[in-house]
């Protein structure tokens, strides 16, 4: 246990350190979440093979850091992380901001199930793990908002996803380097609505968010 505090500590000093090279606002309570969050990442990584990054330093970083920098563009209230693997970003997204509410969609049922252990220890009110591939679910509320992270091409994502928002919705497909071949193979019906250059403190390489609506049918 006294293990698991040093630890604790210790990622807490490295969010510490990163979030104030941004703009964003992390109160101490949800600080003390996210860093919760990233060890029981870290202590069921052992079993259940949740990430391949193994060090919980990085762990903050890659998979805090990353997620949390997304939070000022999202202006809708309930939003779907597909493939959302061990919750990324949509946990530490929830944590961020608390009045929305996030679908956290996965095909494995081990990571179903830490999301559900997560919400549980954390008493994380706002998000909905679901165990389903992406085109087998069928939301039963709309959704404004399609979050994806890693998870396929632009083009993939959106046939998988397309019937999860109608043209009110938007698409926001978390990118590293701005997939300009993937933006030219845009199905049709789909439109780029902008791309945002994401500024992730203590992270090599590029991050983007690409977001895209649906044309409204005729």
């Amino acid at each position: 246990m006294k293990e698991q505090q040093i630890l604790g500590e210790e990622l807490l000093t490295i969010l510490k350190k990163s979030i104030k090279y941004t703009s964003l606002d992390v109160n101490e309570q949800q600080q003390k979440l996210l860093i919760n969050y990233i060890l029981m990442v870290n202590r069921w990584n052992k079993a259940f093979n949740l990430t391949s990054i193994r060090e919980p330093e990085k762990m903050v970083i890659k998979h805090i850091v990353d997620s949390i920098v997304v939070a000022p563009f999202l202006d809708k209230n309930q939003y779907i992380d597909v493939g959302t693997g061990p919750g990324l970003p949509g946990i530490p997204l929830a944590i961020m901001c608390p009045d929305k509410h996030f679908i956290l969609l996965d095909s494995l049922g081990k990571r179903v199930r830490f999301m559900k252990q997560v919400a549980h220890e954390l008493n994380i009110q706002n998000i909905e793990p679901v165990q389903s591939r992406v085109e087998d679910y069928v939301p039963t509320y709309k959704i404004d908002g399609v979050l994806s992270r890693a998870f396929a091409s632009l083009k993939d994502m959106l046939h998988w996803c397309q019937h999860l928002v109608d043209s009110h919705g938007v698409y926001l497909a978390l990118k590293g380097q701005l997939p300009l071949d993937e933006l030219e193979e845009l199905p049709i019906g789909f439109t780029l609505q902008e791309t945002l250059k994401l500024d992730v403190p203590g992270l090599d390489g590029e991050r983007h968010i690409v977001k895209i609506i649906k044309q409204p049918s005729d």
